[in-house]
C-alpha cells in the first residue's frame, strides 16, 4: 500500500466504456472496443515494458506513462500478496491531466517523494488507465485528512478490475484504455531500505517526501504575505460574539460539518489557526475567516453549496483571489474565472529552474503564487496543457504573469517558454 515512502508492489492499469469491461489475468482490465486513445507505462528498467524486470525490496524504481491524446491518467500496483497502491493521482502532484505525445517520470525531478519498492518477493504489476473524463474513484480509493496517497478499499487485481469496470461503465465505449507493466520483486534487500514514516500503510512501494531520483530540496514553506485586503462582507452582517467561535459555527450556534471536517483534516490548529467570524453567507455558500499562524498568513474555509468538503485558501493564495472577486463583484461571491476552491492548497517544491511556491485548485482554474514572480491564475485549455505537461514541475515552471489574451486567443508566459492558441489550437514553446 502506499506510504509517504512509496512502496510499490504491483500497479493495475485500467479503463472502460458502456460495453462491459474484459476483465483477464494478464492485462487485469482492458476495453474490448478498439479506441483511438492510447496508453503506455513502463518502468526504469525495462524501456520497452515487456521484459519483467527485477527489482529487490528497497530498491528506487521510476514509472513513466504516455498518452497518444490528453487524458486523465490512473496508476494502480498490485504485489504478490495482492494488496492495491494507487499512487497517481496523489497530494504531491497537481493534476492527473496529462497531455497527449508527453512523458510523465513518477517521481520527476526534483519531486518531494520517492518511490522504491517494498515487496514481498514475487510478481508485481502496474496499471495505467487513461480515460477521456475524470472517474470517480471514491468507492475504490479515498485520501485520509493529510494523506498525500490514497487508501485503496480493495485487494487483488480480480476485486480491483470489477470495481473499476463499474467505475468506467458509464463512459463512452472508446473513452477509457489501459495498459499493464509487469516487474519481479527478489534478490537480496538493498542495505539500507527505505523506512516507512508513521501513520502510513504498507505495500510494496514505499513513498518519501525529499527522496525523489534527484536530490530534493527541503520543502519550502509558504511564504509571509502582505497584510490580507478587506474580506467579502457576508450577505447579512453578524455581530462578533466576545467568547471562541468554533470552526463551521454558524451565528444561530449550528455547525458546517464539512468546514469542521476541514479543519480537522488540515491540522487547523497549526494553520488556520482560531476563527475570527462565524461561518455566513457568501454567494451561493459559505466562508469562514481565520487567524493564521505565522507564515501561512490569514486564511478563509469555504464550503461551496451542494459540496460535501470544504477547503482553506490562505496568504498569498487568498490575497489574489479575493481581489479578483473584489474586481470582479465587488467580493460579494467567488472570482467566475476561478469559482470556489475544490481541493487542499499544496507547497510545490524548487522546480528545476529554482523557484518554490504555492497552488490553489478551483472549480474553473488555479492560482500559482511564487515570492519571486507573484500569484497568477490560469484556467481552461492554457491550464490543463500546463497541467498535461507536469505543471511548475516542467520546463515551463511557474507563470510570470496572469493568463491573457492575443487577437482574441487565450495565452499565458512562464519562466521556461509560453504557451499560445494558434487557429483554435493550444500550443507550446520553449524559450
Amino acid at each position: 500500500m502506499l506510504k509517504r515512502t512509496l512502496i510499490l508492489s504491483t500497479l493495475l492499469l485500467g479503463a472502460a466504456s458502456a460495453s462491459p469491461a474484459k476483465i483477464t489475468a494478464q492485462s487485469i482490465i482492458v476495453n474490448p472496443v478498439e479506441t483511438k486513445l492510447n496508453v503506455e507505462v513502463w518502468v526504469n528498467k525495462d524501456a520497452s515494458g515487456k521484459a519483467n524486470p527485477t527489482y529487490r525490496k528497497g530498491e528506487a524504481i521510476q514509472v513513466a506513462v504516455k498518452t497518444n491524446q490528453d487524458a486523465y491518467v490512473y496508476l494502480f500496483n498490485i504485489n504478490a500478496n495482492g494488496v492495491v497502491d494507487m499512487f497517481f493521482p496523489n497530494n504531491f502532484e497537481e493534476s492527473n491531466f496529462v497531455k497527449g505525445g508527453v512523458t510523465r517520470v513518477f517521481p520527476q525531478q526534483g519531486a518531494k517523494y520517492g518511490l522504491n519498492v517494498g515487496g514481498p518477493n514475487g510478481q508485481d504489476r502496474l496499471l495505467a488507465i487513461a480515460s477521456s473524463k475524470e472517474l470517480d474513484l471514491r468507492d475504490i480509493a479515498t485520501f485520509a485528512q493529510n494523506q498525500s496517497f490514497a487508501q485503496v478499499k480493495v485487494k487483488g487485481q480480480e476485486n480491483l478490475a470489477r470495481a473499476l469496470s463499474i467505475v468506467v461503465n458509464p463512459l463512452p465505449a472508446d473513452g477509457w484504455t489501459t495498459d499493464v507493466v509487469t516487474f519481479k520483486v527478489g534478490g537480496q534487500p538493498v542495505s539500507t531500505p527505505v523506512n516507512p514514516l508513521p501513520g502510513t500503510a504498507t505495500g510494496t512501494v514505499t513513498i518519501t517526501p525529499g527522496q525523489g531520483t534527484q536530490p530534493a530540496p527541503q520543502p519550502a514553506q509558504p511564504q509571509p504575505t502582505q497584510p490580507a485586503p478587506a474580506q467579502p462582507a457576508p450577505t447579512t452582517p453578524a455581530p462578533q460574539p466576545t467568547t471562541t467561535i468554533q470552526p463551521g459555527e454558524k451565528q444561530s450556534g449550528e455547525r458546517d460539518q464539512a468546514m469542521v471536517d476541514a479543519y480537522a483534516r488540515l491540522k487547523g490548529t497549526e494553520s488556520l489557526g482560531q476563527a475570527t467570524t462565524y461561518a455566513v453567507p457568501w454567494g451561493d455558500g459559505l466562508w469562514q475567516k481565520f487567524k493564521g499562524v505565522g507564515a501561512y498568513g490569514d486564511a478563509v474555509l469555504l464550503h461551496a453549496n451542494g459540496s460535501s468538503r470544504a477547503y482553506a485558501v490562505h496568504g498569498m493564495l487568498l490575497e489574489r483571489y479575493l481581489a479578483l472577486a473584489k474586481a470582479e463583484n465587488g467580493a460579494t461571491r467567488p472570482p467566475s474565472r476561478l469559482g470556489w476552491a475544490a481541493g487542499d492548497e499544496k507547497v510545490i517544491p524548487q522546480n528545476s529552474l529554482g523557484t518554490s511556491g504555492l497552488y490553489g485548485f478551483f472549480q474553473n482554474g488555479a492560482l500559482y503564487g511564487t515570492e519571486k514572480y507573484g500569484t497568477f491564475w490560469l484556467s481552461g485549455n492554457v491550464l490543463k496543457t500546463y497541467q498535461g505537461l507536469g505543471g511548475s514541475g516542467s520546463f515551463l515552471g511557474f507563470p510570470t504573469r496572469d493568463q491573457y489574451t492575443i487577437s482574441g486567443a487565450w495565452a499565458a508566459d512562464f519562466e521556461g517558454g509560453t504557451i499560445r492558441t494558434v487557429n483554435g489550437v493550444t500550443k507550446v514553446y520553449r524559450k
